[in-house]
């Protein structure tokens, strides 16, 4: 039996710890009691033997199905779509566009399996006409590559597709992006715990230095 471990992720353990352990408790419950990894994807995990990783973040999702010995990947929006793990919150049809986050850009499963999940949330989702496989970047992509002035405006460019004023993200470099773009974002976990999105340390710069160090750290 493959060996199963629950990977939150950096973005998220820095946004909203909280909400990382409400989903380990739920997964503890409905498959048995599984690990946490807190090691970065950023780093290899070192894994013993073959692990299946249930993850959050984009990112990390890539890395470990990729990069790393004795790795596999599922994401936690699979496991959501699929399994009736608890009562999802009902928005009544509330309007909300979509932003596809880079790394899950060839995995049509994840992008089918958040539709599903807002589906079941009942809220009503107006695709953009750059979505799915054909999803461009939210702007966080080129930090360090162009000027920050011009990540900004990436961002307001990505933000101005957004057919509805608010955005569903599944990433939490996303939410940032979609903020700085004039926005309002709503983060998928949020979503689903029935919380507010609020975008925390929002400034390009100031972001990734709490990220860096973060996975400096991990």
């Amino acid at each position: 039996m493959i060996r199963r471990v629950f990977a939150p992720g950096c973005a998220l353990m820095i946004y909203k710890p909280e909400l990382a352990e409400k989903v380990h408790s739920i997964l503890n419950e409905y498959f048995g009691e599984m690990d946490k990894l807190m090691i970065c994807c950023h780093h290899d995990p070192l894994l013993k033997s073959k692990t299946e990783i249930i993850n959050i973040c984009p990112g990390c999702d890539n890395r470990f199905e990729n990069n790393y010995h004795n790795s596999s990947t599922i994401s936690l929006w699979e496991i959501l779509a699929e399994q009736d793990l608890f009562a999802f919150p009902d928005y009544q049809g509330k309007r909300m566009s979509i932003l596809d986050a880079c790394p899950t850009r060839g995995k049509e499963e994840i992008h089918n399996a958040i539709r599903i999940i807002l589906n079941k949330m009942n809220i009503e989702l107006v695709e953009p006409k750059n979505t799915k496989t054909k999803s461009t970047c939210c702007g966080d992509s080129f930090y360090s590559i162009i000027p920050t002035s011009t990540v900004k405006e990436q961002m307001v460019k990505r933000a101005s597709e957004m057919p509805a004023n608010d955005v569903v993200v599944y990433c939490v470099s996303c939410i940032k992006s979609m903020f700085n773009g004039g926005k309002k974002p709503h983060y998928l976990i949020d979503l689903i715990f029935g919380e507010n999105t609020v975008p925390k340390t929002f400034i390009p710069d100031e972001w990734h230095r709490e990220l860096d160090t973060y996975i400096e750290k991990h």
